[in-house]
């Protein structure tokens, strides 16, 4: 279970941090590292330091440009944040997290990510939107900011409390069908707003958080991967229906309420 569980850093702009997740994921037996746009060195002497022997880690981790590459094959993933957003994101607590990994990670192709961003703003909403779930650590409110490396060790050690409680991995489902990965997702958000442009349903220049409630309404829902090919299929469909009819120039579609 726990090699199917992987720690995604973004922006990470000190070394040391590098190292020290590097050692708190040893500790708790993870080893799945993603670095995205490090905005520092990743293998110095102090990341070494940090890592206390574990920097072999680091040595084997991923680097890569964007949060798309990092968890492209994932079926769950989930933010670390601490601040509260314009658009309420499900949220849950750490323990809460780890007794949901068991379930997540039955399908024989079921992998987690768990994203930390920047020391100095965390994640942007655009990358939180891009996340099944928020995860909050209740913290003290008159001091609540956490080392990116304490805040990584308190989260995989929900995890190895989950793995020691099921054994080294959930039994898996027999009539389990594999959900959609996060690359599959973001394809189908593509195609979502293609169409939604047009048949004048959706107006890029107002969006009025339209694509953001519906990506938020698609995430909650964990559709399979059959589901999912099924929705697409309509889309196209519906594409294709609406390509004869295109309004005139500047003519718009009746259109649904968007929210706000």
């Amino acid at each position: 279970m726990l090699e199917r569980i992987r720690i995604v850093l973004i922006g990470t702009s000190h070394p040391g941090n590098i190292g020290g997740t590097a050692r708190a994921m040893h500790n708790m037996g993870l080893a799945d590292l993603a670095l995205v746009a490090p905005r520092c060195e990743p293998l110095t002497a102090d990341t070494v330091s940090r890592a206390s022997g574990a920097d072999a880690l680091v040595h084997a981790a991923r680097t890569v440009e964007t949060l798309e590459e990092a968890v492209a094959d994932c079926t769950l993933v989930v933010g670390a944040s601490a601040r509260s957003r314009t658009l309420p994101w499900p949220m849950i607590t750490p323990r809460a997290l780890g007794e949901r990994l068991p379930e997540e990670l039955a399908a024989a192709d079921g992998r987690v990510a768990l994203v930390f961003g920047r020391e100095d703003s965390g994640l942007t909403n655009a990358e939180l939107q891009r996340c099944h779930a928020h995860v909050h650590i209740p913290t003290n409110p008159d001091f609540s900011s956490l080392n990116l490396a304490a805040a990584v060790q308190v989260l995989a050690y929900e995890c190895r409390l989950t793995w020691m409680a099921h054994g080294e991995a959930p039994a898996e489902k027999d009539d389990a069908q594999p959900l959609a990965s996060h690359e599959e997702l973001e394809h189908y958000f593509t195609h979502l707003e293609r169409t939604l442009i047009a048949i004048g349903f959706h107006d890029p220049a107002q969006p009025r958080q339209l694509m953001a409630r519906l990506r938020r309404f698609t995430l909650r829902a964990r559709p399979e991967r059959m589901e999912l090919n099924i929705l697409r299929g309509i889309l196209s469909n519906t594409e294709k229906l609406a390509r004869p009819e295109q309004p005139a120039t500047g003519e718009r579609a009746s259109r649904g309420p968007e929210g706000d």
